[in-house]
C-alpha cells in the first residue's frame, strides 16, 4: 500500500484539483489567406523529415504557380505564427508527412513554441490555427468538418485535464492523423520540432524558411 506523507501530516487521495493557468501568451493573431500564400514558384527548398529522427533534410523540388500541395510528391505547406505578438507568418514546405487530407497545429514548437501547422489545403490550415488560438494553447486536428482538439491550457505546452481524459483526446488525434488523414505515426512530434533552428538541416520559423546549416534565414525558392 502506498502512503505519502507531508509535513508529518498524510495526504489521502482526493480528487484532481485543476490548477489556476498562468498568464496568457496568446498575443497574436491567426493570418488570413492572403497571409499563408505561397510568394512564388520555380525551385524550392523543402524540408525533408527523416523517420524516428528530430533532424531534416535539405531537399529541392521543382514547384509550379498553384503546385501545392503536390499529394502525389508528398510536399505540403508549412505556416509558424508569431503566439507573442502580432505580425506576417512564415511558410515554408515540408516532405514526409504523408498527409492525403486535412490538417494539424500545435503550440508545442520548440523552443519559442509559436503556433505551428501544416496541412493539405488552406482552408483546413487556417481553421487549424484559429483553434489552437482560440483555446490559447493546443493541439489540433482538422478534416474536413471534423475537429479534434486537446486544449493545453498551461502555457500553450501542458493540459490540466485528468490524464484519463488527456490520454483519451490523445488516441482521437492519433485516430484522426493516422485514420482519416492517411498521415505519418505522431505527426505531432515531428511538426514540434519543425521550427527549433539548432537543428540541422532546414526549419521553418515565423520569419520563413530557416538554414541550419549557414544558420541564417533563406528564401524560399533561392
Amino acid at each position: 500500500m502506498e502512503r505519502t506523507f507531508r509535513d508529518g501530516k498524510e495526504i489521502l487521495k482526493t480528487a484532481p484539483v485543476k490548477p489556476a493557468p498562468p498568464p496568457s501568451s496568446f498575443h497574436g493573431a491567426p493570418p488570413s489567406a492572403r497571409g499563408i500564400r505561397i510568394p512564388g514558384s520555380g525551385r524550392a527548398l523543402v524540408a525533408g523529415l527523416v523517420r524516428n529522427q528530430i533532424v531534416t533534410e535539405s531537399l529541392t523540388y521543382d514547384i509550379p504557380p498553384g503546385g501545392i500541395p503536390d499529394l502525389d510528391r508528398d510536399i505540403l505547406k508549412v505556416v509558424v505564427c508569431n503566439r507573442y505578438r502580432k505580425g506576417p507568418c512564415g511558410v515554408g514546405l515540408v516532405h514526409g508527412f504523408g498527409f492525403r487530407r486535412g490538417a494539424i497545429a500545435t503550440s508545442v514548437a520548440h523552443d519559442a513554441h509559436n503556433v505551428i501547422t501544416v496541412g493539405t489545403n488552406d482552408t483546413e490550415i487556417l481553421w487549424a490555427i484559429e483553434e489552437v488560438f482560440r483555446t490559447e494553447g493546443a493541439m489540433a486536428a482538422i478534416t474536413g468538418n471534423s475537429r479534434v482538439v486537446l486544449p493545453l491550457d498551461c502555457a500553450g505546452l501542458m493540459s490540466t485535464l485528468p490524464y484519463p481524459e488527456v490520454i483519451r483526446q490523445i488516441r482521437d488525434l492519433h485516430d484522426a492523423t493516422t485514420g482519416r488523414m492517411d498521415g505519418i505515426e505522431n505527426p505531432f512530434m515531428y511538426l514540434s520540432f519543425l521550427a527549433l533552428t539548432v537543428i540541422l538541416a532546414l526549419r521553418v520559423t515565423d520569419r520563413g524558411v530557416f538554414d541550419g546549416i549557414a544558420f541564417r534565414d533563406v528564401p524560399l525558392f533561392p
